[in-house]
């Protein structure tokens, strides 16, 4: 090699490394937008908040405001009457009240295009 083709591929390489210096930083497509530590849950205007829900054969759990709960624990002063993969009902003082997981988005049945039943 001559001095002029290294010279030539150092300055390559380094002109490679300050651009990757400078290339902005990946972040992580699954980290949720902002992260919650326990007792810092934003609350709605009702005070409670559903954040999640975790089910299985033998247990349902659901955190509210922060807190893990069963059914039949307490959540201020209502008592958790159902747990479901979308809600949680509280009641008190006989008044029911439904947490929604995802509030704002109205579950609805899927339409069948008239094509699609034609089509075999």
């Amino acid at each position: 090699m001559t001095t002029r083709t290294m010279v030539w591929m150092a300055a390559a390489a380094a002109t490679l490394a300050m651009a990757s210096a400078r290339a902005q930083a990946l972040t992580d497509p699954t980290r949720p937008p902002q992260a919650i530590a326990p007792g810092d849950a934003p609350q709605e205007a009702g005070g409670t908040q559903l954040q999640s829900v975790l089910i299985s054969p033998r247990r349902r759990l659901a955190i509210i405001n922060g807190a893990m709960v069963s059914l039949g624990d307490t959540v201020g002063e209502a008592k958790v009457v159902k747990i479901t993969e979308t809600e949680v009902v509280l009641r008190k003082d006989g008044e029911t009240e439904v947490l929604k997981l995802f509030p704002g988005v109205d579950k609805q049945a899927a339409r069948r295009s008239s094509r699609q039943g034609r089509a075999k």
